[in-house]
């Protein structure tokens, strides 16, 4: 017996916005979309968006949350995104860098505020 995987619930503000930015910026694929929830996979990662109540503020720093997703050549998957990551706002994306704890990183924010940690362990 063994866990195989971790699947973030997301909030967003926009769905349509949301589902947007990681099919179109991060590569995700939609699996399943309803009105208020999406479900998106990337080989062995998958994230479930769910869209909040309007008067919710997802970009007060109360609200904002994480995920890390570990990734096989880091550099490899930030030279991927790397066209489409261009076109964010550059406070959105940091470039990668050597994290003092041994992983390599880069970091983006998703559409209302979401950090998303991209990483591998460094050599």
């Amino acid at each position: 017996m063994r866990l195989t995987q971790i699947t973030p619930f997301v909030p967003c503000s926009n769905l349509a916005r949301q589902v947007a930015f990681y099919r179109d910026v991060l590569g995700f694929q939609v699996g399943f979309q309803a009105e208020n929830y999406a479900f998106l996979r990337r080989d062995d990662v998958a994230v479930r968006l769910v869209e909040v109540f309007s008067d919710v503020d997802l970009s007060h720093p109360e609200r904002q949350g994480s995920f890390y997703i570990d990734v096989d050549d880091i550099d490899a998957v930030y030279a991927e995104m790397k066209p489409r990551l261009e076109g964010l706002d550059a406070d959105r994306v940091r470039t990668p860098f050597n994290q003092e704890y041994g992983q390599r990183e880069f970091h983006v924010a998703d559409e209302d505020c979401t950090l998303v940690f991209f990483g591998e362990a460094s050599a």
